[in-house]
């Protein structure tokens, strides 16, 4: 199963408390920490969470660098409970914009959890899906009888992700907004959604739960009618 997470709410949750929007990206970090343990609990194969668009650029420095910060942090403070728990972590999206530094943080921690075995903790960061797919198109413009097989090679090749990810099942959107703002369009063709008020730093277990709940009541058909699909399980 694979699940991607859009953490929104994180300066709403802080401006609400009268605090500096850097605060409620630090209680978001902290909320990353117990939904990847709450996921690799119930089983999930593939997570991804979506920390950084390729249009959070256009905020301001200040927030920016934070952001940026925090994803530093968490790979040198999570890597070893990767490790011990055995998930693979893998940062998506373009490199070429980020600090030389944090480009070493990232290879150093997905080489250290490369064999893990449990799940894939995917984090997207300067990550735009229609950027992706353009670049995709540019670069098998001279294959025009490409097979859906070599896309998704060089979709993962373009995200630097390791291994190629499966379709994502279930999309969840915190914050209130219904929208998939540039996330994996190409992943979530068939992506069951969710979305929901609570803003990111208070998505705790519980809501994870009813998430999944909700999800596990849906009826997926990917095209099909139900008298077909029950044929297809003859």
């Amino acid at each position: 199963m694979h699940i991607a997470i859009i953490m929104d709410g994180n300066g709403r949750w802080a401006l609400g408390r009268g605090l500096p929007r850097r605060t409620g990206h630090r209680a978001g970090a902290d909320a990353v920490d117990l939904i990847v343990e709450a996921a690799a609990r119930h089983g999930v194969g593939t997570l991804t969470l979506y920390a950084m668009s390729a249009d959070n650029w256009r905020r301001p420095a200040e927030e920016v660098r934070g952001l940026l910060g925090l994803l530093r942090r968490y790979l040198f403070s999570q890597t070893r409970r990767c490790i011990e728990h055995s998930i693979r972590l893998n940062v998506i999206g373009r490199r070429d914009r980020l600090e030389p530094s944090l480009c070493r943080a990232i290879e150093w921690s997905e080489q250290a959890t490369s064999h893990g075995s449990g799940m894939h903790l995917r984090i997207a960061v300067d990550y735009s899906s229609q950027q992706t797919l353009m670049a995709v198109a540019q670069m098998l413009a001279q294959e025009p009888n490409a097979e859906r097989e070599a896309f998704l090679r060089t979709l993962a090749k373009v995200n630097h992700s390791s291994p190629v990810a499966p379709e994502v099942d279930l999309l969840i959107r915190t914050g209130g907004e219904q929208r998939l703002s540039d996330f994996l369009l190409w992943e979530s063709a068939y992506a069951e959604l969710y979305f929901t008020d609570c803003l990111w730093p208070d998505f705790n277990e519980q809501a994870f739960r009813r998430a999944l709940s909700e999800f596990a009541h849906r009826e997926r058909r990917f095209g099909a009618i139900r008298e077909c699909r029950a044929a297809d399980r003859v």
